[in-house]
């Protein structure tokens, strides 16, 4: 009689419920798995063999069939190890027995050749996915245990090898439920404090902004002005991730293998810093099986672009529908899949090759030529799409050498956590949670001017050629800096400071 075992696996961000069918037949000795297993899976048979035999249980010497249903999908990784060596077992004549509730378990996990059950991706998605498919009991590597005690009211039993499983299902040695519920720290770990750089207010004030309402950030200026201090200090002013965004930002470095040791819940804000010869897929995601790009790595966070002008043209166009649409879908003959990429962008750059064009101090050597090819780098489109832009000019002699104490924080960031929670009442009826993620309705509707703001925004239609994103992003910036202002209303003096951004 075959054997049937639950277990899953995950295609982008997405998680599926696969069957684990197990059939042992009297032929000649063989071990097949069919249901478009990929390299990793195929391999299982050598380590499920190996494991079963280490453990002291006997391989069946006879034929044996594994089925990963569906069969129309493919299934990657070493994830069914475990749930592939519990069916074999399963389905002998004199062989494990389960009951009931193990029978509407699901088992995960991937098997070394003593037996050991070794932790896997992507674990997080698959526990919030078990009361959808209407499971509740879970048998997981012991290093996973922690990570799927994120998802609450599920039955989490910990493995560590083969051997002390088999024991517990047939209950000689029960496993304790995993009952651990470790409370998080959700403090901000800075090594860059906004308030101990010298000088550069204007920037520190778009910063502000910038971390209050969520808005892409272009930072112009020559060499050693402080750009790239001034956008790792951006994380300074950034409120710690709540506990939704936490088990989203989660959910996608654990899909990818990257959660540190320890830490199964990361609380802080992702900041990505890819170089500027990374590749479109490095920086959108793709593969010939669609993985997460850096721009979903900083879902949630920063997406820092130093040297803006020196990533290929090429590379930067892929950021249009991103940054408009807060996702990006990576799509593949045989399959296309959708990631979240809610990001903030601060870019920055030298106004031209040698960088001190327009700098007080020093004289530009570029041609005019030059200048202009270097700036073109930069499509409109993606310009069009970035909130504010700040020149970050070279600091004075004074600034350099002043010795006054770092500026206190403390009362910015709360300013910019009442500004949030504002916004966060004005918006959690459209389940958006910053200014920033308003679409050109919700812009018209929330963002309403006084009479001479009106006028104002007119007059600026028409000198700065803005376009109809433009003319939106400045009233979202406006709004936010209305929120900084506690102040229900858009004041003419808020919507003429957002423009001077422009």
């Amino acid at each position: 009689m075959p054997a049937k075992i639950f277990s899953a696996t995950n295609v982008g961000l997405n998680s599926h419920l696969i069957e684990v069918e197990a059939d042992i037949s009297a032929s000649n000795p063989n071990f097949l798995i069919v249901g478009l297993p990929d390299a990793a899976v195929s391999e299982a048979k050598e380590r499920v063999r190996s494991a079963i035999k280490n453990s002291d249980m006997l391989f069946p010497r006879t034929k044996i069939t594994v089925n990963l249903a569906p069969a129309d999908l493919k299934k990657f990784g070493p994830s069914f190890d475990l749930p592939i060596a519990i069916a074999i077992l399963h389905c002998e004549k004199k062989g494990l027995k389960l009951n009931p509730e193990d029978q509407n378990a699901l088992f995960i996990g991937e098997l070394s050749l003593d037996g050991t059950v070794k932790p896997v991706n992507g674990i997080l998605s698959i526990a919030a996915s078990l009361k959808e498919w209407h499971l509740s009991r879970i048998y997981v590597p012991q290093e996973n245990a922690a990570e799927t005690a994120l998802i609450k009211d599920l039955e989490i039993f910990p493995v560590g090898d083969l051997n002390q499983l088999v024991l517990h299902l047939k209950n000689k040695k029960v496993i304790k439920k995993f009952s651990g519920d470790p409370i998080f720290s959700f403090a901000q770990n800075n090594d860059f404090d906004l308030g101990e750089i010298k000088g550069q207010q204007q920037a520190k004030r778009a910063l502000i902004i910038t971390a209050a309402g969520y808005h892409n950030l272009l930072l112009q200026g020559p060499p050693g002005s402080g750009k790239t201090l001034l956008s790792r200090a951006l994380a300074s002013l950034l409120p710690p991730l709540s506990l939704t965004e936490s088990l989203e930002v989660t959910k996608i470095y654990s899909l990818i293998g990257q959660l540190k040791k320890g830490e199964p819940l990361i609380t802080h804000r992702p900041f990505r810093s890819p170089h500027h010869t990374s590749s479109g897929i490095a920086l959108i995601g793709g593969g010939s099986f669609p993985r997460p790009g850096e721009i979903t790595l900083a879902h949630r966070g920063i997406l820092f672009l130093d040297e803006f002008p020196e990533f290929p043209r090429h590379v930067l166009e892929n950021l249009r529908q991103p940054l408009e649409d807060g996702l990006v879908t990576v799509s593949r003959a045989q399959t296309s899949l959708t990631f979240p990429a809610r990001f903030t962008m601060v870019a920055a750059m030298n106004p031209c090759p040698c960088g001190y064009l327009g700098d007080a101090a020093k004289e530009c050597t570029c041609s005019a030529f030059s200048v202009e090819k270097y700036q073109k780098k930069i499509s409109g489109p993606i310009l069009d799409r970035i909130d504010l832009r700040i020149n970050v000019p070279r600091l004075t002699e004074n600034e350099l050498t002043n010795k006054t104490i770092p500026e206190n924080m403390a009362k910015i960031k709360e300013q910019i956590k009442i500004a949030q929670e504002k916004q966060f009442n004005r918006l959690k009826k459209y389940d958006l949670l910053y200014n920033s993620e308003m679409n050109y309705k919700l812009v018209e509707c929330l963002c309403c001017l006084e009479p001479s703001g009106e006028k104002l925004i007119k007059e600026a239609i028409g000198k700065l050629q803005l376009s109809a994103r433009g003319y939106h992003k400045i009233l979202k910036i406006a709004r936010t800096i209305a929120d900084l202002d506690n102040s229900e209303k858009i004041k003419t003096e808020h919507l003429a400071e957002s423009l001077q951004y422009r």
